[in-house]
């Protein structure tokens, strides 16, 4: 049976521990009701809360220019999301690889890039990388380096799950003829990945607020575009809160997705290496 993804990263607390999570949530929660009624009476004695001001958010056109922004973030985060994950995978096999020559190198990789903050690579690509005659489009140029930031992120996701394979389906593999290589790759990795995908859909929300980093580049992301709308409806509270308000929905959404995933998780059987093994068949 696999181990819920919930434990791969990190140990089940206990009792002890469950009470002052419960206890520290309450208090958050108070907290944060606090600060939002504080933060709604502020804006209610400034006038923000009038409806012509937000009258402008109940017409098409606004929302049209704001869903364009959207679609933008959307296809970065997509894209980097893709990229870091297929590195993370390379970067995952190099990590658990036998050899030194590919472990250590992975191992740097991830331990570096995992101390850098993303923002510093952003500037690197739109500052340093032109002085050496690499200038990217403005997508490659928030792109990238959300790739190269989150693919160490990714990699421990997929190294947690591989290492939460039996080590009897990788001897298993090899017993029936596969090499290393196709073992990994046929046997391993599937039930890893299914194991871990609730991690995968939390790392790809945080790849999708981080896009909001377009706004240094210029990508007409969706917190950029709040920013040309702000500045042009001069509304620029009512459009953060808007967009703060999309960005919920869809991280919440997310979340949700990663939490239906565990839970089904719970209740169905990981498949067998004879059920993995069939597909190595020339």
């Amino acid at each position: 049976m696999s181990a819920p993804s919930s434990r791969l990263l990190f140990d089940e607390p206990g009792p002890r521990a469950r009470r002052r999570i419960r206890i520290a949530t309450v208090l958050a929660v108070l907290v944060a009701g606090a600060l939002i009624a504080l933060a709604l009476r502020q804006f209610a004695d400034n006038g923000q809360l009038a409806a012509d001001r937000w009258r402008p958010y109940g017409t098409w056109p606004m929302w049209r220019y704001l869903l364009e922004g959207l679609r933008s973030t959307v296809q970065a985060a997509a894209m980097a999301i893709a990229l870091a994950g297929t590195a993370g995978v390379v970067l995952a096999l190099g990590r658990v690889s036998p050899s030194r020559w590919l472990r250590i190198p992975a191992g740097a990789y991830v331990e570096i890039v995992r101390t850098v903050p993303a923002l510093l690579l952003v500037y690197v690509v739109l500052f340093a990388l032109p002085r050496y005659g690499l200038d990217l489009p403005l997508f490659w140029k928030l792109v990238v380096p959300l790739s190269v930031s989150n693919a160490a992120a990714f990699a421990e996701i997929f190294r947690a799950g591989i290492r939460s394979v039996e080590r009897g389906q990788l001897e298993a593999g090899l017993a029936l003829g596969l090499t290393r290589g196709r073992a990994m790759r046929l046997v391993v990795l599937p039930q890893a990945a299914r194991r871990v995908l609730p991690s995968l859909v939390s790392q790809s929300v945080g790849v999708l607020k981080d896009t909001s980093l377009g706004f240094v580049v210029s990508y007409a992301e969706l917190l950029y575009s709040g920013k040309v709308l702000a500045n042009y409806n001069h509304l620029l509270i009512q459009t953060y809160l808007v967009i703060a308000l999309v960005y919920l929905v869809i991280n919440a959404s997310l979340a949700k997705l990663a939490r239906t995933l565990e839970a089904r998780q719970r209740t169905r059987p990981s498949r067998s290496v004879r059920q993995a093994v069939p597909t190595a068949q020339p």
